[in-house]
């Protein structure tokens, strides 16, 4: 797609949703509760004060993803009295970002908002809890996790590193990331240096690229010196925070290794079994509402985001449909390797391609249809 069609398509519609926005903006929109959602109940008052740290994975300027854990905190508060209080630390505070799940297993600190598929070293099986590449889109994951079976699969897998996960946040699909030059042929992946981690990462090197593991703050320093010559990261709003366009013009989409990432509150099983029954439902609430507003919010900035990345000059391009089907038969290829070497991911990989391929199977007979349509009027 590009920037003359998607502003035309967008244009009205961000120009409303801008005006709209600036009452949402800030803290407020983290914190609010829909209009729709319902007074909670009082909690009883002859219940005890607890106090509990989260460490988050992200630091306070990715406001999207850190809300979710206020927003959580917040919610408990209103519920509780002020009874059931978390504490909220950003990434590096307790323990740096990456560390985060470790510190909740080891009881540092009760819980952590974080994703799971940063711990495909211990297990490449963390990854079904986020994303796997050529996985399910947002909808579809929240589906699976909450009526197919897959939060029981989490659970079970889970329960060996002594935490419960509950959904926290979802991005939506990701974008493919920023380049420094165009990517339109299988013969520009080799030799590719990039940074990407985890699984996608894996993938593309089999492609032939070089994946780099670079922390956020030195993406941008890198591209600009030509140390890597592309980057992912997360999608416009937050990828313009970042200034990426600068230094590499040319924005590609999808992030086919990133359908649908769902971020989870990880909570410390011995300090779950403590909390009074009243807290525990509190808290499936709060962290459920809060799951929720991610999605919404990201789909609320991203239009706007993009349009202002293409006013100053971003080129938004697509990978072509050879290296997408390219990189799904690699895909292909290193699942069943995995699957016949770890039995953990074996059961959960068995299940859920199941459920994805229904899933699609039912979002092709009516979602993609009306999607197509509407995407081709304006």
């Amino acid at each position: 797609m590009e920037r003359r069609s998607f502003l035309k398509k967008a244009g009205a519609g961000i120009a409303v949703g801008a005006a709209a926005g600036m009452a949402a903006c800030g803290k407020s929109e983290q914190t609010a509760a829909p209009a729709t959602t319902p007074a909670a109940p009082a909690v009883h008052t002859g219940l005890p004060a607890v106090q509990w740290r989260m460490t988050s994975s992200f630091p306070k300027s990715i406001d999207t993803l850190y809300g979710s854990s206020e927003l959580l905190a917040n919610r408990l508060r209103e519920i509780t009295g002020g009874k059931f209080d978390i504490r909220v630390f950003p990434a590096g505070e307790i323990v740096p970002g990456l560390q985060a799940l470790d510190a909740v297993q080891q009881g540092t600190v009760e819980m952590c908002h974080s994703c799971s598929y940063y711990y495909v070293g211990k297990d490449k099986a963390f990854a079904f809890g986020t994303a796997v590449p050529f996985g399910m889109n947002a909808r579809q994951m929240d589906a699976w996790i909450i009526g197919g079976g897959g939060q029981d699969l989490l659970d079970e897998f889970y329960s060996n590193y002594n935490v419960y996960s509950f959904l926290g946040g979802n991005t939506g699909v990701q974008m493919g990331g920023w380049y420094r030059k165009e990517i339109n042929r299988l013969e520009d992946i080799p030799g590719l240096k990039i940074r990407i981690a985890g699984i996608g990462g894996e993938i593309l090197a089999r492609m032939g690229a070089i994946p780099q593991q670079i922390a956020g703050t030195d993406i941008y320093p890198s591209l600009e010196k030509g140390t890597i010559d592309a980057a992912e990261w997360v999608a416009p709003y937050d990828d313009e925070k970042l200034g990426f366009y600068k230094v590499a013009p040319y924005y590609y989409s999808p992030g086919f290794w990133e359908p649908g990432p769902v971020v989870h509150f990880y909570v410390n099983k011995n300090e779950w079994a403590k909390l009074p029954a009243e807290y525990q439902a509190a808290f499936r609430a709060a962290s459920r509402e809060a799951h929720i507003q991610m999605t919404a919010m990201y789909d609320h900035k991203n239009p706007q985001a993009l349009a202002r990345l293409l006013s100053q000059g971003v080129k938004l391009r697509s990978f072509s449909p050879e290296i997408m089907k390219k990189a799904y038969d690699v895909s292909r290829e290193l699942y069943n390797e995995e699957a016949a070497r770890n039995p953990a991911w074996a059961k959960i990989y068995a299940e859920f391609e199941k459920y994805r391929k229904s899933q699609n199977a039912w979002f092709g007979v009516a979602e993609a249809d009306f999607d197509r349509f509407m995407q081709s009027v304006r």
